[in-house]
């Protein structure tokens, strides 16, 4: 399996997509990474997940999160306002 997820920084509140098949595992290596934009905004928690069959599957959900540009859809998807 694999998974969309979404992170919320402590520090300002920004957002962080990805995905992975251990949503749990990147978090840890995102709060402890030294380097890329993860490591400016840390801490990190996780505050939303999507499971998906296939790498393919969860890469293409990611882009479409992505895309919508809009930190209300993303609040409105962890809300459960948006399916």
């Amino acid at each position: 399996m694999y998974y969309v997820y979404i992170l919320q920084s402590l520090l300002d509140g920004s957002y962080y997509i990805g995905y992975s098949h251990d949503p749990q595992s990147r978090l840890l290596k995102h709060n402890s990474s030294n380097t890329g934009y993860t490591s400016k905004k840390k801490p990190w928690k996780l505050v939303y997940v999507e499971e998906y069959e296939t790498k393919a599957k969860a890469i293409s959900r990611e882009n479409e999160i992505k895309r919508q540009k809009s930190k209300v859809y993303i609040t409105n998807l962890i809300e459960g306002s948006v399916g």
